[in-house]
């Protein structure tokens, strides 16, 4: 597998070793001993998927207290996904990294605990998964805005398709230093 730091410090880009033939395809998704020295956590307790279509953006979600880490994929279909660090003692705090999930790449980010995590389907529709470090919490979890001008981020899909709790996200410059 082939592992690569992200521009924000503790993001973790991980390409995995994909086994393909005539037949398909095998990878292996989570070994904890190899994920571990790269740099990624073990200590997933959660995992989940979700299934969208084109135009649909989630996010960006994050937890406060008991942040969650998530290693990030897409099973199908494509993804642009972002993040952005909330953690007010880190040098990358306010800052924000894209990325372009595909089930074809095969391509996994870890999302480090005290980060806001989104994404936008490109691709007709898109099967997403994360491991999670913590479990999710209705009530510690909280949406910054997909649209907040302070970020200004490209979503590449215009209008996007948002939930009312996206939509009532709070901007960066409101919490500056509390995730």
């Amino acid at each position: 597998m082939n592992v690569a730091p992200g521009k924000l410090k503790d993001v973790v880009v991980i390409e995995p070793k994909v086994f393909g033939d005539a037949r398909g395809f095998f990878l292996e998704t989570w070994s904890a001993k190899r994920y571990v020295d790269a740099g990624v956590p073990d200590a997933f307790v959660q995992d989940n998927i979700s299934f969208s279509a084109r135009g649909i953006l989630r996010g960006l979600h994050f937890q406060k207290p008991n942040p969650q880490g998530k290693l990030v994929s897409v099973l199908a279909g494509e993804v642009y996904d972002v993040v952005v660090d909330l953690r007010g003692d880190s040098p990358t705090c306010g800052q924000w990294e894209p990325f372009s999930l595909t089930g074809d790449s095969k391509r996994q980010v870890y999302v480090p605990p005290g980060f806001a995590h989104g994404f936008q389907v490109v691709s007709e529709t898109a099967l997403f998964h994360y491991k999670c470090t913590d479990y999710y919490a209705p009530a510690n979890e909280h949406t910054l805005r997909w649209d907040d001008p302070d970020l200004a981020i490209p979503w590449p899909v215009p209008n996007p398709i948002v939930s009312d709790k996206d939509r009532k996200g709070v901007r960066l410059r409101d919490l500056r230093g509390e995730a």
